[in-house]
């Protein structure tokens, strides 16, 4: 095992963007091209998340309504936090989203992660995404992307385990880290880095192409990401 990588830790998954709906006091702001868009949620990611989870037996948190309605994987503070649209409600509007939807997502995976560290004494959290294989007419030139914190020693660790078992497993497979974005930006495992100690938490957003996902290339990949996270 890579001496960075814990020899014990519990496993959390979230899919924050696992959904296209829209609650009914936002129903005709956003138009449905949009919401069944790159931009309206990852398509590939649930599917996935739930096969890791049913494979880990880890927990799994799932997003309930569009990132355009609001972003679980943006701070607060994040232009991108709503799509424009929602962005020109009334503010009560906002903040019930926040209070109904992104509060209690985070909430409820930082409670996972605690319960993990209080279990094991690490926790490993993999945030599941997709991404469009072609972005304002850039192709994007990886299968799927392993976005980390290269600072933190337990996230690069993770991060080559994954790939050493990805490349073994799947050796087609295109696979590189931090792309197509970086592991620092903000998001969800940026938030809780600040909130877990890295001698505890490491967060790995797992970027799956959306050109190359199948129900099979992921069973294969599922198979070979759970040799990594079982004990």
């Amino acid at each position: 095992m890579n001496p960075t990588v814990p020899k014990r830790f519990g496993v959390v998954l979230s899919c924050e963007h696992a959904s296209c709906a829209v609650p009914k006091s936002l129903r005709g702001v956003l138009t449905k091209r949009a919401l069944h868009s790159h931009r309206g949620f990852d398509a590939g990611a649930l599917g996935a998340a739930r096969l890791l989870a049913r494979e880990t037996r880890a927990p799994l948190h799932v997003g309930e309504v569009s990132r355009l309605v609001i972003d679980l994987n943006r701070s607060l503070h994040h232009r991108g936090l709503h799509a424009a649209a929602v962005r020109q409600q009334p503010s009560s509007v906002r903040d019930e989203l926040v209070s109904r939807y992104h509060a209690p997502f985070r909430d409820a995976v930082a409670a996972s992660i605690r319960d993990a560290i209080g279990a094991s004494g690490f926790a490993l959290h993999v945030s599941v995404h997709s991404f469009t294989p072609v972005l304002a007419g850039k192709r994007r030139e990886a299968d799927l992307g392993l976005l980390y914190d290269p600072v933190r020693a337990a996230e690069r660790g993770f991060a080559a385990r994954m790939q050493s078992a990805l490349a073994a497993a799947l050796p087609a497979l295109r696979v590189r880290r931090n792309y197509p974005y970086r592991g620092t930006a903000d998001g969800h495992t940026t938030a809780l880095r600040r909130e877990f100690s890295p001698r505890c938490y490491a967060g790995i957003e797992l970027e799956l192409g959306q050109a190359w996902i199948t129900p099979a290339r992921v069973r294969g990949l599922v198979a070979a990401l759970a040799s990594v996270l079982h004990q």
